[in-house]
């Protein structure tokens, strides 16, 4: 479990591909002060599980499903990528809930800076898209940042200065792929209502039973 703040901006150092999976050994420093073999380390919001590791890089495996499903097929030997070490029992809860299960990716349409924010607009999945509201969260390339405005195609996030300068979203370009995670406690619920249904359940029954 992580929390979408993102701790440090690591560099892919070696790539290996496998067929359809691939190997990615990353250049860093914070995440790794105290990191273990089998840690959990959310790379661009992607949950990967650290297999080897030295002074200044870790390893990583990527599934031929993440890959499919991600950006990291996009990854080139010198990326920036966002880190996130899981999330301490004993931590502060600085974003949201963010699992590290990648739903799809999202293009960057535009970017505005409007007084000390930067909007970003993206073209999201329409699948996706459901899950998303205003004021809501979302999670792009690991990051927890709020939704601004959705439409039936495309959302909006603001960054502050502090997130735009210390995440990748700094160096993306229009036209880039970022990884979307949408609200967890939302899909729960969401799917609940929804197969819900031939239960009978409607606002008049929640409304009746005190909700």
């Amino acid at each position: 479990m992580f929390t979408g703040i993102i701790e440090e901006q690591g560099t892919v150092q070696q790539m290996k591909s496998t067929l359809q999976a691939m190997v990615l050994t990353i250049q860093a420093k914070m995440v790794l002060e105290d990191v273990k073999l089998g840690d959990s380390i959310s790379v661009n919001g992607v949950c990967l599980t650290v297999t080897g590791f030295t002074a200044n890089a870790f390893t990583v495996d990527v599934m031929p499903e993440t890959v499919k499903a991600s950006s990291i097929q996009q990854l080139q030997i010198g990326s920036a990528v966002n880190l996130e070490r899981a999330m301490a029992a004993n931590g502060r809860f600085g974003g949201h809930f963010v699992s590290g299960h990648i739903d799809g990716v999202a293009k960057i349409l535009q970017k505005r800076h409007v007084a000390n924010a930067v909007y970003i607009d993206l073209a999201v999945p329409k699948e996706l898209l459901k899950n998303c509201l205003v004021k809501g969260s979302i999670t792009l390339d690991g990051t927890s940042l709020t939704i601004f405005n959705v439409t039936t195609s495309t959302l909006t996030v603001s960054l502050i200065p502090h997130t735009y300068k210390e995440t990748v979203f700094g160096m993306k370009k229009i036209g880039d792929l970022v990884n979307v995670e949408t609200d967890l406690i939302g899909k729960y619920i969401l799917q609940h209502l929804t197969n819900s249904q031939s239960d009978n359940l409607s606002m008049d029954f929640l409304q009746q039973h005190g909700f």
